[in-house]
């Protein structure tokens, strides 16, 4: 069987991607996703490979052209954040559904299989196991939850219109791995939050502190591989209708304690906090973007229904091999720990993903005597400076602009950037020399007050020729660090490092400058022209 994955690079994708590679059944898979992962890295190395934002109505055909010749699709694509873009979160989750789904039937494909979730049900009030009976009308408080629901909408009318297509829909529980850490704490606690603090916690005598959580907090969850196997299950199978996966026990503030704190449920101790209340601190924190999570997801945490997977394992012939409290336990370590993989979704926290391998100078280099230090570490150090500045300013492109159809190239060429500082700043410690102390925060501080221009609209709302304006800078800036590439290659060797890949950097950069050359033309072509829109979805 030929199976296409769409969404194959998030915590799912990753794990099902090493299930089917592993599978005798399964004769060809085919990966899509907005962002590439490296491709040359396990497990996406088993895929073919193709890039699409399925929010846009035009990605339908082209859907379509790469389905042909599949006999399953698997449709995991979703977007969590950002909370603040709620349109966008509807087109590419809602919306994004209905044009796979029926894509996929364009094709000819006769198998799906959906994510779906436990956060489609509508809401309980007591811990009861129910089936897959119970309404699916969500949460109305959990935007996740209300799309969710959407989304089941929209599996029902496409069952009405291919009653010949299988349509499995998969509800499972949270879905936890230790490679989703550094990608789940980025989601809900922020990219910033004090990890260091969880590793600690856990390094104390196995119950030594209380732990205070909301009251009436429950909650399943499910091994990412045991995720995989369901999806597999499902498309091999020709499964249709709605599967719960989750495993038997139930996550509550007992077995979270003791989780969190190596205690197990016997030695476990818990604060229990009133549930309003924690709603209410949490939803201020999103509110004043210290927190990503908004209260909703504290809402499915204490209302979404205790899920029977009975059904899942007479059809699918599945089951979990690990509890939802080992799974629990294995994401806490890697949380701790920034664990990730080689996709921009997963990428590991302490380290900044790079699509190429830059070998550094062994620690006890020494720069060759016909070099003058002083100059060079200067001249680096004005580059780093620059890198930063740059850095910053592409991330905020990213995040300013990810509800365009040019999003993929700003997001592509940010993940490059932050390879290639993290790789300057080691090769300057590598040499022996001092940062500097006050060029990069100034560099940092003028490019955030460079992004209060107004344009003519007013500073809080983006203008069309911002967008122009600022691909503009940031080409410019990666002309400028490709002559410093050169001047690294022409050193190479006095430095310590392979002139390939000072190469490699210089070839990047003009592929870099390439991708925003792109943003530029949607831009220039829409930002001053009557009629036409130029920050809303359009191609």
């Amino acid at each position: 069987m030929r199976i296409a994955i769409v969404g194959a690079t998030g915590n799912t994708g990753t794990a099902l991607l090493e299930d089917l590679a592993g599978r005798e059944a399964v004769t060809g898979l085919l990966g899509i996703a907005r962002r590439l992962p490296d491709t040359s890295a396990d497990p996406y190395r088993a895929a073919e490979w193709a890039t699409v934002d399925i929010q846009f109505p035009e990605s339908r055909e082209r859907l379509a052209e790469l389905f042909t010749g599949y006999d399953a699709v698997i449709h995991l694509a979703w977007l969590i954040q950002p909370n603040s873009k709620r349109e966008l979160l509807r087109r590419v989750n809602v919306d994004g559904t209905r044009h796979v789904l029926y894509a996929a039937a364009d094709a000819g494909v006769k198998h799906i299989a959906v994510a779906s979730s436990v956060g489609a049900y509508s809401p309980v009030e007591d811990a009861q196991p129910r089936d897959e009976s119970w309404p699916t009308e969500g949460i109305p408080t959990s935007h996740y939850s209300v799309d969710k629901a959407a989304q089941e909408r929209i599996c029902d009318a496409f069952e009405a219109d291919h009653p010949d297509i299988t349509l499995a829909r998969l509800r499972p529980g949270l879905i936890f791995q230790a490679g989703a850490g550094s990608e789940i704490q980025r989601y809900f606690a922020g990219r910033f939050a004090p990890m260091g603090l969880l590793s600690h916690l856990r390094s104390l005598q196995p119950g030594a502190l209380p732990v205070p959580l909301p009251a009436g907090i429950r909650t399943q969850a499910v091994h990412a591989r045991d995720a995989a196997a369901a999806y597999a299950q499902a498309v091999l199978s020709g499964a249709h209708g709605g599967y719960n996966i989750c495993a038997d026990d139930l996550l509550d503030a007992e077995v979270i304690a003791g989780t969190l704190t190596n205690a197990g449920t016997a030695g476990s101790k818990t604060i229990p906090l009133p549930a309003k209340a924690v709603r209410e601190a949490v939803k201020l924190a999103h509110r004043s973007h210290v927190l990503p999570m908004d209260e909703g997801w504290l809402d499915m945490g204490t209302r979404a229904p205790v899920m029977s997977n009975a059904k899942a394992r007479q059809d699918l012939k599945w089951q979990p091999t690990m509890t939802g409290a080992q799974a629990l336990a294995e994401l806490l370590e890697g949380m701790g720990e920034g664990t990730g993989s080689e996709s921009v979704p997963m990428r590991p926290r302490r380290r900044a993903r790079t699509p190429y391998p830059h070998p550094l100078p062994p620690e006890d280099h020494v720069l060759d005597d016909d070099i003058d230090a002083d100059l060079m570490r200067q001249y680096l150090n004005d580059h780093l400076s620059g890198a930063t500045a740059g850095l910053q300013r592409i991330r905020s492109m990213a995040d300013d602009f990810v509800d365009t159809p040019v999003y993929p190239q700003l997001s592509s060429v940010a993940e490059q950037i932050a390879g290639e500082h993290a790789w300057l700043a080691e090769l300057i410690e590598r040499q022996g020399f001092t940062r500097p102390a006050v060029m990069a925060p100034l560099a940092w501080a003028g490019e955030r007050v460079s992004r209060l221009k107004p344009y003519g609209t007013l500073p809080l709302k983006r203008s069309p020729s911002s967008l122009v304006l600022e691909t503009e800078l940031m080409m410019g800036a990666i002309t400028a660090k490709r002559q410093g590439w050169k001047v690294i290659a022409d050193h190479a060797e006095q430095l310590g490092v392979r002139r390939q890949d000072a190469e490699e950097l210089i070839a990047a950069a003009a592929e870099q400058r390439r991708q925003l050359e792109e943003v530029h033309r949607y831009a220039r072509r829409r930002a001053y022209r009557t009629g036409v829109e130029t920050l809303t979805p359009q191609l």
